[in-house]
């Protein structure tokens, strides 16, 4: 089957929840908000779990959740960047694996259900990421908010995490991409996917996410 890592991602500031405390490290329930993706990793089919985190804030993870929550399957804590992909790549090259899931540690509601389709189906796509269908009526709309066009509902999907990969694949997606930003010359991304989408040569398969598996970004989120 391979060997499965999953990159947790942590290091962000959280800003749109206008808190002091790091939105990771907010209480969702009994827990700090990130404890729930580690653990339900750790419960999970995944071998090794790679965390990244803000410089400075290693040994705090270290003692609050690998030691609090016993997590076993945490081999490396490391440091991201400045940006999302920084922080990604940084966690690309802790790996020792044939496949890596990364997701957001924002995300606490990540199922094992969407755990072990995503380890299922890797492993015949090459490319996975978790989505949802759209239930709202998406517009496109031109720089000054004139609405261009509205697509088809059907085919309108929200984007989730885990994003998963054939390890190699993704790496040298990655490195391209870096590559070419030190160079100046390549596009902002927001997921993964779109890395690969521009660098791997590879289709990117969607598959079934979970409406719950949200991502934790402004106050009312944690309600």
């Amino acid at each position: 089957m391979g060997k499965f890592c999953a990159i947790v991602l942590s290091g962000g500031k959280g800003k749109r929840m206008g808190s002091v405390v790091p939105k990771q490290y907010m209480m969702l329930h009994d827990k700090p908000l990130l404890a729930h993706s580690l653990i339900a990793f750790e419960s999970s089919d995944v071998d090794d779990i790679v965390i990244v985190c803000a410089k400075g804030e290693e040994e705090y993870i270290k003692k609050e959740f690998v030691e609090k929550y016993s997590l076993k399957k945490v081999k490396k804590i490391c440091v991201g960047g400045e940006e999302r992909y920084d922080s990604v790549y940084n966690g690309l090259k802790e790996c020792n694996c044939e496949y890596v899931l990364i997701h957001d540690g924002a995300r606490p509601y990540i199922s094992d259900e969407i755990i072990k389709r995503n380890i299922s189906e890797v492993q015949k796509y090459q490319a996975v990421v978790t989505a949802v269908n759209a239930t709202d009526t998406v517009k496109i709309v031109d720089d000054s908010g004139y609405v261009v066009s509205t697509p088809d509902r059907n085919n309108v999907y929200f984007i989730q995490t885990p994003q998963t990969f054939e390890y190699n694949l993704v790496m040298k997606a990655y490195s391209l991409y870096m590559e070419d930003r030190a160079k100046g010359n390549s596009l902002k991304v927001t997921d993964d996917a779109q890395v690969v989408e521009l660098y791997g040569k590879c289709k990117i398969k969607l598959i079934d996410g979970e409406y719950t598996n949200i991502k934790i970004t402004v106050p009312s989120d944690i309600k």
